[in-house]
């Protein structure tokens, strides 16, 4: 093939998982070598011309198709069909398909340090283990006590409820009827609330009158209003918080005249004052809303270490994060979290070690502690040797006991032994256990997994599944999955949404932050229901709506409070292809994208390896082509022969997405024409699908081997953190059947997933 140009090299990274039964012929190398060597290599290593290695996961099929029709560039299609498929079978099975690769350059399981999400878990769980957590309660809401006085005297409790959300306008009134007056009154709501996910967490408290607020912190008020001097009516703080836990939470109302007192200087009864309190929290790049009931448990659980020294991100270049990388900036923040963690655990060590100051015994409990708080770090019992050099040492070398557990805390956490997995290469049940944990979790195991490792009870399979099925119930894997399904959809970045104010009047961030929402209700409720099925992702024909998404979408309000399943264009749509917030993501301020929506089915749900274009580009202006639909000014702009290759994929897909406006309403006609939904996808085996609208499209995708196999990979990737192929040939293959035969339950797949990541090489076998 003469010269290709970059726009070729996209083309190139088109691949497939499983190779077509065709012969390999003996003309294809000699094609290869004549029309193809000189850009891209003897070996398809790559050339001047074409610096890029020639392999991807596109199937011979495919490959040959596009052989036959672009290549070679300064003659494209003067190589007949049986040329095209020769060469195409060589290069597919020398060096281009994944199996070839691993043939070439085997794929290792790579030596990986903690990622920044898994330390800060580790961290977290590791002073946890030694606070014992209440049994957890189903219900929703904060206990709330309510007192007939503005303090808060047991004799003067008149209610004690659970309130589902902290959001009451009192009026004038008391609270809870005739047992309460109208002032003074106070009211104390405890329990926790669970982060969603990782980040910075805005707390806000409204109310015209005194209140406190205490979040992961039973000491130290968040927020103090307690006694008031200025006209506020509403306080904010922030604070770091670890997604999928729950932190215990206090807040305190009190309406009553803080302060000096003058009202018996005033002529005449007291005016009636109204009261009312929120408590509400503002998201990572959400805007504030009362958190919802949700979130919210009457069960107080123990305060979580939440260390908050900044990392330097993980690397996310194969679409997954690794830790496989070290730097200067990453040592030196470990560096800083020890300092920080060492710190920490020293001011609340009496309580760890369940001591107190001038105990007799405080020492020893001290040191005991110590042992104890090394083994959970290092995830496995320790020897004498290492107790003498990470315990004892550090305490002769200190002055006091507090001294001696910082040493210990500092040099534990910059140990090897904490900050990797595996280092000693061994397969023993503590690795196995460390596998299973950091798979499902990003955590380290609890009790019941170093136990079972202690007592030599994970060295089988079903051993292990068991306690896969147990840890799947966890809050850490609903976090760790949860997160999986907003990569897998390109949306946990949160992207800000905005949209052109004149075209879709109404849409604003609180329409936006509610569309989010309703994607994740809908995404946990398939994942954590009986069947778990993967195809009901695609093919439900329900959404999570509320009364403001209800009145936008021009729907009638759902029963019931808060968000509920309900109907938005019944027959129109199908699950996550159509939701309102991923329409609304793929698309610009005024106007649909095809080409996004193409690249998001074909990237991440189809799991085609796309690089991007060469050159930005800027898509062509309405005004520039007023008569024009979005389909036919996209089909205009990527007409030319150096972007039909990759958009012959791309636009297909994205057309068929027509039907929905850049703000997920359904629609039938752009700029006056009726919108044509027509789309394809050439299949693996070199089939061409049809498809009209999003609905065919995406019956089709849950039912696609492609799909489900891209899903498969993608999720082992997510919870493994490591390429499938390091475990095997067939690894990626055998999940893929397993999922099926399953009837494509997620949870399942996650469980066959993580075993098969834990056992050790000898039990693969």
């Amino acid at each position: 093939m003469i010269q290709v140009t970059s726009w070729r090299l996209a083309l190139c990274a088109l691949l497939s998982f499983t190779p077509l039964a065709v012969s390999q012929s003996p003309n294809g190398e000699a094609i290869y070598k004549k029309q193809c060597a000189s850009c891209h290599g003897a070996s398809g290593e790559g050339a001047k011309a074409f610096p890029q290695p020639l392999s991807g996961n596109k199937s011979v099929a495919q490959l040959a198709m596009f052989v036959a029709k672009t290549m070679p560039e300064d003659n494209p299609g003067s190589l007949n069909k049986a040329d095209a498929e020769r060469v195409s079978v060589f290069i597919y099975d020398s060096f281009y398909s994944l199996a070839a690769r691993d043939r070439n350059k085997p794929p290792r399981i790579e030596l990986a340090r903690l990622t920044v999400a898994q330390y800060r878990n580790a961290v977290a769980d590791l002073v946890g283990s030694f606070r014992v957590p209440p049994k957890a309660d189903a219900k929703q809401g904060l206990r709330g006590e309510y007192f007939n006085a503005r303090n808060f005297n047991a004799k003067s409790r008149v209610e004690d409820r659970i309130d589902p959300e902290l959001n009451f306008d009192f009026g004038t009134n008391g609270p809870v009827g005739d047992k309460t007056e109208a002032s003074p009154f106070a009211i104390r709501w405890e329990g926790s609330v669970t982060a969603p996910e990782t980040g910075e967490f805005e707390f806000v408290v409204r109310t015209e009158h005194a209140t406190r607020l205490w979040v992961n912190d039973n000491a130290k008020p968040l927020i103090d209003a307690w006694v008031k001097s200025g006209t506020d009516t509403e306080f904010k703080a922030s604070l770091f918080l670890i997604g999928g836990r729950s932190y215990p939470v206090r807040l305190e109302f009190s309406k009553s005249k803080q302060g000096v007192d003058d009202s018996k200087k005033a002529k005449g009864p007291p005016p009636a004052v109204k009261a009312s309190v929120n408590l509400a929290w503002k998201l990572p790049r959400r805007p504030i809303e009362t958190i919802p009931a949700r979130f919210l448990s009457p069960v107080k659980m123990p305060e979580t270490y939440v260390p908050t020294t900044a990392f330097p991100p993980d690397d996310r270049s194969l679409g997954w994060e690794r830790g496989t990388t070290v730097s200067k900036a990453w040592d030196q923040a470990t560096t800083d979290a020890a300092l920080e963690s060492a710190s920490y655990i020293t001011a609340k060590v009496n309580e760890l070690a369940g001591t107190k100051e001038g105990a007799p015994d405080r020492e020893a409990k001290i040191r005991d502690f110590a042992k104890r708080f090394v083994e959970r770090a290092f995830r496995r019992p320790v020897s004498d040797e290492q107790r003498k050099l990470f315990v004892d040492r550090q305490f002769e070398a200190a002055k006091d006991p507090d001294a001696g557990i910082k040493r210990v805390v500092l040099v534990a956490l910059k140990s090897p032994r904490f900050l990797y997995r595996e280092v000693a290469g061994s397969s023993d049940q503590f690795d196995t256990a460390c596998r299973l944990s950091f798979a499902l979790w990003d955590a380290p195991p609890d009790a019941e997994l170093t136990k079972a490792a202690l007592d030599n009870k994970l060295g089988t399979r079903d051993l292990l599944v068991k306690q896969a099925e147990r840890m799947l119930n966890d809050s850490r894997a609903k976090a760790k999955l949860h997160d999986f399904f907003l990569t897998w959809l390109k949306v946990d970045q949160a992207p800000d949404i905005a949209k052109d104010s004149k075209r879709y009047p109404g849409f604003d961030p609180a329409i936006a932050a509610d569309l989010r929402t309703s994607l994740e209700l809908f995404v946990d409720d398939v994942l954590w229901s009986d069947a778990s099925d993967f195809r009901q992702l695609f093919t439900a024909d329900q959404i999570y709506l509320n009364a403001r998404l209800a009145k936008f979408y021009a729907v009638e309000a759902p029963a019931g409070p808060g968000f509920q399943k309900a109907k938005l264009n019944p027959g129109q749509r199908a699950g996550i292809l159509t939701h309102p917030y991923l329409m609304a993501t793929f698309a610009y301020t005024g106007t649909t994208s095809p080409i996004h929506r193409g690249v998001f089915l074909a990237r991440g749900v189809l799991g085609l390896m796309m690089r991007p274009p060469p050159d930005a580009f800027t898509p062509l202006e309405e005004k520039q082509h007023p008569n024009l639909t979005t389909r036919e000014r996209v089909a205009l702009q990527t007409r030319p022969a150096a972007c039909i290759s990759c958009h012959g994929i791309i636009n297909p897909l994205g057309f068929t997405l027509e039907n929905f406006d850049a703000v997920g309403r359904f629609r039938d006609k752009d700029n006056g024409k009726p919108i044509d939904v027509s789309g394809s996808y050439i299949a693996r085996d070199g089939k061409t699908a049809t498809f009209k609208g999003g609905k065919e499209l995406a019956h089709y995708l849950a039912d696609s081997d492609e799909v489900q196999s891209a899903f498969t990979e993608q999720l082992f990737h997510h919870l493994v953190k490591q390429p499938v192929r390091a475990y095997g040939p067939t690894t990626h293959a055998d999940l893929h059947k397993a999922f099926a035969a399953g009837n494509f339950n997620m949870r399942k797949l996650a469980t066959e997933i993580a075993v098969r990541a834990a056992l050790p090489p000898v039990a693969k076998k």
